[in-house]
This record gives structure tokens, sequence and C-alpha cells, in this order.
């Protein structure tokens, strides 16, 4: 894009701004990405640690996760193979045209994170919003995991001790509240609770593994498929027009990287547009494959019958669908504490912002304020995961906010951004991309209202 001479908006000074509330901001970034610290001016300067094909490794590891157990389950509503195709691939050029945008208002604002570019480029009301729409998010995420953790502890526990001829066991121990709860009160919350989470490196590289074990299990059980798994029916085509929107929310969901976007391409040794096209692309059409290659797989396997979370959909007793289930819980117990710093930093940050209060001068009071976000935010996401069956109705709320971040704040970002430009004559390139930006906005303002008032009135019908 080509870049004009002007001022990018600022008036997030209006909020008392401080060094330390943008710190801990900072601290939202993807895991194994390291950021030079933003006094340096060193954007721009070749002074970065991440390579191309690092950073498209990052971006990859960033967009794929647990969200891809609920794809074969959005092509079954989305109407079938071809439909859920096409609507990936429809999708797929504004997921990567929004991580383009992004890049460069991070290099017209000389910011290295999403909320401080969409603060900076955007001003005082969208920053506030979009910090509050990230919390939203991380928060909604969290309680997909601890659902997820459910899901799979059920199966394997019924494989453990239920008795041949039996049922389903009803143990108390089996419970799917407690097992749930015993779970993240031993793991997750003494995992939550420190300032810092240097482990994060090393729980990205698990998720990576174990998301490509789990699309490897699905598809080798459709080409060779077990006698008993046979599929209900086949859906080729959706029931109603409106039928395809529901699938929406998985693929915001599942391609959703854009807030870790931006730190990462301020980590390369060399940040620049063009070359950041090229990452972002190339990862996207990685993630494209691992997606379609789950959804379709597993679509195709079960048929209509498939479940939201599809590892449930396959027998208790499946070996290598329970080291799959395994890897997924593993994967998720180290993701949550992640989320949960990611959220709790914008909090914090909100909270300085809103105060005016150093952190040197509320050292003391940080450490009882981090205890209590971390315990009611993790005492509110428990008790949610426990009264909401399946991560179908988490996904298809968050999905409607994984659109904003894909859709509204990079185009509202775009226009702004063009708009700052001092040019004595426009060209139709100038036109184009401030239109373009108003189509973004546009289409992820439908996606959220239509896919969000769709999730509350299912769920309130339900």
């Amino acid at each position: 894009m080509a870049q004009g001479t002007g001022s990018i908006n600022s008036d997030y000074k209006d909020w008392e701004w401080s060094a330390d509330a943008g710190e801990r901001a900072r601290l939202l970034q993807s895991p194994s990405v390291e950021t030079l610290p933003k006094s340096g001016e060193s954007q721009g300067n070749g002074l970065g640690a991440t390579s191309a094909l690092g950073a498209v490794f990052i971006v990859v590891n960033a967009a794929l996760g647990a969200g891809l157990l609920n794809f074969p389950a959005a092509f079954s509503m989305a109407g079938g193979v071809a439909v859920g195709i096409t609507l990936q691939m429809c999708m797929l050029i504004f997921i990567i045209g929004g991580l383009v945008i992004l890049a460069y208002c991070s290099q017209a604002s000389n910011e290295r994170t999403y909320q401080e570019v969409v603060w900076a480029v955007c001003g005082k009301v969208p920053g506030v919003l979009c910090e509050v729409a990230i919390a939203v998010y991380t928060f909604g995420t969290c309680i997909a995991f601890l659902i997820i953790i459910g899901d799979q502890e059920d199966k394997i526990i019924a494989a453990l001790v239920t008795e041949p001829g039996e049922a389903e066991s009803s143990r108390w121990y089996t419970d799917r509240k407690f097992t749930i709860s015993i779970t993240a009160f031993l793991l997750i919350l003494p995992l939550s609770i420190p300032k810092e989470i240097g482990f994060q490196k090393y729980a990205s590289s698990l998720s990576v593994i174990g998301t490509w074990y789990v699309t490897a299990v699905i598809i080798i059980k459709y080409i060779w498929p077990d006698k008993e798994l046979v599929p209900v029916e086949i859906p080729t085509s959706p029931s109603t027009w409106t039928a395809v929107f529901n699938a929406v929310p998985t693929i915001c969901f599942g391609f959703q990287c854009h807030v870790s976007s931006v730190p990462v391409f301020n980590s390369m040794k060399h940040p620049e547009v063009k070359t950041w096209g090229a990452v972002v692309t190339a990862a996207m059409v990685i993630a494209l494959f691992v997606y379609t290659g789950t959804g379709v797989c597993g679509f195709l396997t079960f048929g209509a019958g498939v479940e939201q979370d599809v590892l449930l959909s396959y027998p208790s007793n499946d070996i290598p669908v329970a080291l799959a289930r395994a890897f997924i819980i593993l994967c998720v117990l180290t993701s949550y504490p992640i989320l949960h710093f990611c959220g709790r930093a914008v909090l914090e940050g909100l909270w300085l912002r809103y105060t005016g209060v150093t952190v040197e001068e509320d050292v003391i009071r940080e450490r009882r304020r981090r205890l209590l976000q971390t315990i009611s935010w993790f005492l509110l996401t428990l008790l949610l995961a426990l009264f909401i069956p399946d991560i179908g109705k988490v996904i298809s709320v968050i999905g409607g906010l994984a659109a904003c971040f894909i859709f509204i704040f990079p185009g509202l970002c775009l226009i702004q951004a063009k708009l700052s430009e001092i040019q004595e004559t426009r060209a139709i390139s100038w036109w184009s991309q401030v239109s373009y930006g108003v189509f973004m906005v546009t289409l992820g303002a439908f996606i959220f209202g239509q896919t969000t008032a769709n999730a509350i009135f299912v769920d309130l019908t339900a």
C-alpha cells in the first residue's frame, strides 16, 4: 500500500496513557515472540530476531488450535464439502487482507501490539472497545477450553473404568462436573496465578504437535474407517441460504490470529509489508489445508451426525483417538493460562489508564489485585463451563467477536490511516483502499450481528 505523509490519530493520550500501561498492554503477544523495546525505535531497521520462515511458523501456530475440533460440524451446518470450502476460500481473502492492513498501520503508527495500533490509529473510543473485546474474547475462549477438557476426559475415563457391556459409568468420580473442576483447580489455577508465564514457548510447540496429530488421525480414520463408523447422512447443500452463516463463527474463531500478528510482524528481521504479505499468505494456506482436511474428513466420516467436538464421535476405546484426546487436553491446559494472562494484561492496562496510577506507585496492591482478577476469572469461566453443554454454543458467540478482530478493527484502521494522509490529489488507489476498508467494516458488522443474534436466539429457544 502506498504511504503518504501525515500524522496518525493520537488522542489516546487524553486517557493519561503512561509507559507502564503501555508495557502492560504490550504483554498481549503471541507465544514464542520476542519483541524489541519500543524505545529503541528499531522498527524497520532489520534488528528483529525472527526470519520470514520463522514468522510463518509462528502465525500458523497462532491460527491453529482447539477450534479445529468444531470444523467438521461447521461443514455439516454449512451444507456440505463444496459450500464449506467455498466459504473458507472467500473469507480467506479478507483474513489475509486484514493481517496486511495491521502490519501497514503498525508501521505507520510505530506501535507493536494489536490494541496499541487501534488506539494510535483510530483513537480513544475504538481503542477501549478493542481492549474490551479482547478481554471478552479471551474469557470466552477460556470457557471453551474447559468444556473441551470435560469432553475429552469423559471419553478417556469411559474407556478406563466402564465395564464391558456397561452403557455408561455412574461412579461419582466420573461425573463431568467433578472431573473438570478437579483438573481446573489442581492444574490450571496454579499455572494462571504467576505474574509471568515463561513456559509459553514450550506450550506453543506442544500445541502445534497436538494439532497436527489430531488432523492426521481424523484423515487416517476417514481413509481407513472402522467398520462401526457409518455416516448417518451426508448433506450436499444447505437447508436454507442463512444456514451457511452458521459456519462463519467457527471459521473466524479458527483463523483468528490477528491479535497476535502485530508483535510477530515487529519481531521480524526485515519488517516490511510486502514480505509480511507473503508470510501471512503462506501461513493461511497451511492453516487452510489443516482445517479443510479436518473438516472434510471428519464430516464425511460421520455426516450430519458429527458432534460439535468431532473427537466425541469416535469410540472411547480407540487408542489413536485416545492419544489425540490426551494431546488436546495438554494443549488446552497450557493454553488457558496464556489466554488468561492476555486478558488480565488488557484489564490491568485499562485499570492503570483509568486510575492514572503507575506500576511503581501501585506495586503493593498489584499482587492483591492480580490474585483477585485471577481467582474471579477462573471461577467464572469454570462455573459457565460446567453448565454449557458443548463448545459449539461458545464458539458461536466468540466467533462473532473474532470477526471484529478480522474485519472491523483492521477496516477502521485502514480508513483512518488513509484519511490521515496529506495529499494534494487523491488517486484511484487511495479511494479503492478506503472503499475496501468501508467494505470490511460493513462485512464484519454484518457477521458479528448475524452470528451473535443467531447464537442468542438458539440458546434462548434451545
